[in-house]
């Protein structure tokens, strides 16, 4: 193929192309948005999941969602450090919160210094003392914070 044999210019496929290639930097764009404007969207979302299942009073999610293990009661050795019947204790209807009627996550933080993961603060029940939720980057598990911020 030499230069005279070159295809004949189609204005409709560089039309094609220019609009997909538009569209590809508009989404890059939105999408850099909202990682810079929610950056910590999935820690609200499992800590909020979590609530949701001990609202509705299903501890056995609620601690599947703790744990980040769907099949912990396949396998509850796994989990010696904190296990289903001391965090019943914890969350069920007899613990710090009792039952939950109500609930809204209220702000994301990290504690001062380095830090392997995030605190979620929720109010729950209305309450004016909030609880406190750390979420762990690295493996997604939820555990009491290492430090207690205080969120407005």
């Amino acid at each position: 193929m030499t230069l005279l044999d070159a295809q004949e210019y189609d204005p409709e496929k560089a039309r094609r192309r220019k609009m997909t290639i538009t569209a590809a930097i508009v989404a890059l764009i939105i999408i850099g948005f909202l990682v810079w404007r929610f950056p910590y969207w999935r820690a609200e979302f499992e800590v909020g999941h979590f609530f949701d299942a001990l609202q509705k009073q299903d501890y056995k999610s609620a601690y599947a969602i703790w744990m980040h293990d769907p099949n912990w009661a396949q396998h509850p050795g796994e989990h010696p450090k904190y296990l289903f019947n001391q965090f019943y204790e914890d969350w069920g209807p007899g613990g710090e919160w009792g039952l939950i009627k109500t609930q809204h996550v209220n702000g994301v933080s990290t504690c001062p210094g380095p830090g392997s993961g995030l605190v979620v603060d929720v109010i729950v029940n209305d309450r004016s003392e909030h609880a406190q939720v750390w979420v762990e980057k690295s493996d997604h598990t939820l555990s009491f914070p290492p430090c207690e911020l205080i969120f407005h």
